[in-house]
């Protein structure tokens, strides 16, 4: 028997279904890496992603579809990690603008709701490039579209749409050569076909058991918090309460103000962040009902969650609990500073304590951490926005990857003028930050710290993790690559043979100084052999060695 509509307990159920099925495919969507280098991580991103809202979706308590799409859409718009990351969470913002409007789905509603999605996520992306995920949704919005009028079973309709799905991304790699030589199709437009299998089962019938849990843990920063030695009563407010308003209504600046002064009205540690659909708060209370209460003011209230901490002291629990408070209080106490707002603050994103260090010498507020093998997320973006005190941020994504999680936080943000440099690389990003000059006006610094990133060659050393063929170049499982800002340079049984061809590559005449950056997994002794190896090439050239402590890659190069 087919099912002609679709109400807000089934789509909950299908939404969850889907976040599970990506998770467990996850590493297979991460294998398609068109580079056989150890940090493909699309799948990864597509699942924090969706799981960021299928957490929300599972807390929800008989949903209406209203609800259902404020959870889906806030969610992952929040959680959205890597561009994989951002645009499938622009596909569930389309969509879900449409079926908020519903108490059910049928094929018509669904329909457009795909036409929406396609809509939304190809202008959130500045220059759409097919052979992606976008196109496979643009396929799957298109099918939709031709069965209206042709049935009305939505099993039927959703089976369709996915066999459509699946022929348009094996053709991908005709769309985009680099696929066809590599092997492989698109990871993006995978990722999405998971999301769709997994929704289609539980339209089937199928029970699966949300978990929502992601089986590869994020990196942990390590800091932990010695308190031991604190007494219960030191704890001047002992309830850490936090919450999700989903809004009922706009939620404008003069509100997130009177919101933010409120809380500090009962408390402390205030962490109060939002969008056009959603509020997320944390603070610590003696009166966590006075906060609910406050929410409510605005709309219905999700995720609630308060933890007693003196009790949790009292019973050797509180040292974990109070270094996550610890960061949360200091990232409101960046928030809510109490000097007046500088006129500039930079933040920069990077993996690799040697980098962060030298980010920090040149002046950057905040290192978000993060890169090629983890992709902060947009609200990773803006708690980093919130704890830098500045009229004009300037955002050093270094990577192409996480460019548009950045520009969403932008466009989230109404306090603050945001400024994304786009620098792809941490050479990039480096070169920006050095262009800045004080004395002019952010429009004419956005330009020189622009063009600022185009004037330095960057290039990279890892390992292949796969044997292929690309670029004309035989590569084995093992070898170690050489990659410029384009494509693999060299290629090499020895580290330092491969590091020099790379060089080789990237110095021309013009070239003044070359820098090399040696990861978590080199040697210092190491990069100084290779340097001096270069400058004994090229005596017109300086070489300067950093320790960068970045992983998966043992070394980057600039060459200015």
């Amino acid at each position: 028997m087919g099912i002609q509509t679709v109400d807000a307990a089934l789509l909950q159920k299908i939404f969850l279904s889907a976040a599970q099925n990506i998770e467990s495919q996850k590493e297979i969507i991460n294998e398609l890496n068109v580079f056989p280098v150890p940090d493909g991580d699309t799948g990864s991103n597509m699942t924090m992603t969706i799981m960021s809202a299928a957490r929300d979706v599972a807390a929800l308590k008989n949903p209406n579809m209203a609800t259902l799409a404020k959870a889906i859409s806030s969610g992952s718009l929040r959680g959205a990690r890597g561009n994989s990351g951002v645009i499938l969470s622009q596909l569930l913002r389309g969509f879900c603008k449409v079926i908020g409007e519903y108490e059910a789905i049928d094929v018509d509603v669904a329909a457009n709701a795909f036409s929406k999605a396609v809509e939304t996520a190809y202008k959130a992306v500045m220059k759409p490039k097919e052979g992606t995920i976008l196109t496979v949704a643009k396929g799957g919005a298109q099918k939709a579209a031709e069965l209206v009028g042709e049935t009305e079973d939505m099993i039927e309709f959703v089976k369709n749409v996915i066999e459509y799905m699946e022929e348009v991304l094996e053709y991908t790699p005709e769309l985009l050569p680099v696929l066809k030589e590599a092997g492989v199709v698109d990871s993006g437009g995978r990722g999405l076909l998971e999301v769709m299998k997994g929704g289609y089962e539980a339209l089937c019938g199928k029970e699966i058991e949300f978990k929502g849990e992601i089986s590869a843990s994020a990196p942990s920063s390590g800091r932990t918090v010695d308190t031991s030695n604190i007494s219960t009563s030191d704890i001047k407010f002992g309830y850490c309460t936090e919450f999700i308003v989903l809004l009922d209504k706009k939620f404008t600046a003069k509100d997130e103000v009177d919101f933010k002064a409120f809380l500090e009205s009962i408390g402390d540690s205030i962490v109060c962040v939002s969008d056009d659909e959603m509020v997320k708060v944390h603070v610590h209370t003696n009166h966590p009902g006075q906060a609910f209460e406050k929410g409510l003011t605005y709309g219905q209230l999700t995720n609630m969650k308060i933890d007693n901490m003196r009790i949790e002291h009292n019973e050797k629990l509180f040292k974990e609990q109070e270094s996550a408070a610890a960061a949360a209080d200091e990232e409101a106490a960046k928030a809510a500073p109490k000097e007046p707002a500088k006129e500039y603050g930079f933040i920069a994103v990077a993996a690799g304590d040697g980098l962060a260090e030298i980010f920090d010498e040149l002046g950057v507020d905040h290192v978000i951490e993060g890169g090629q093998t983890m992709n902060p997320s947009t609200e990773d973006m803006l708690n980093a926005i919130d704890a830098v005190n500045a009229k004009n941020i300037f955002i050093f994504p270094n990577n192409k990857n996480i460019i548009l999680a950045a520009q969403q936080a932008r466009d989230l943000t109404t306090d603050k003028n945001i400024i994304v440099i786009p620098s792809k690389t941490i050479p990039q990003g480096i070169a920006g930050i050095i262009g800045f000059v004080a004395d002019k006006g952010p429009e004419d610094n956005e330009k020189l710290m622009t063009n600022a990133c185009t004037t330095v060659k960057s290039g990279s050393v890892t390992y292949a993790v796969r044997d292929t063929k690309i670029d004309g170049k035989e590569i084995k499982m093992g070898d170690y690559m050489g990659l410029d800002d384009k494509t693999i340079v060299s290629v090499a049984t020895d580290i330092k043979e491969a590091t020099i061809a790379l060089a080789d590559g990237m110095i021309d005449e013009d070239a003044e100084v070359a820098c090399i950056y040696f990861g978590e997994e080199a040697t210092e002794e190491e990069a100084r052999e290779i340097a001096d190896a270069i400058e004994e090439k090229y005596d017109y050239l300086e070489v300067e060695v950093h320790r960068g402590g970045q992983p998966v890659y043992y070394y980057l190069l600039s060459v200015e």
